[in-house]
């Protein structure tokens, strides 16, 4: 992923090849997709990259108990 192209990679109908005749297809969700669901569980996702076809390494954290810390204990039956 280039330098210019990493702060946009997870926004929604972004890639980095926009042309039509682009090898690979898709719609450009997948990654908006991902950060959504992870931040619904209180987390985050990041993307690091050493540059355009060097790979890339995607780190989730997610929380141990993704309750509000003002949220009420659950009641046990």
């Amino acid at each position: 992923i280039s330098a210019g192209f990493l702060p946009h990679v997870f926004d929604k109908f972004r890639q980095a090849d926009a042309s039509f005749t682009r090898t690979y297809g898709g719609l450009g969700l997948g990654l908006a997709i991902a950060r959504h669901l992870i931040e619904l569980h209180g987390g985050t996702i990041e993307a690091q990259s050493e540059g355009e076809g060097k790979g890339a390494t995607f780190i989730v954290r997610l929380p141990l108990d993704p309750r509000p810390k003002d949220a009420p204990e659950r009641p046990t039956s």
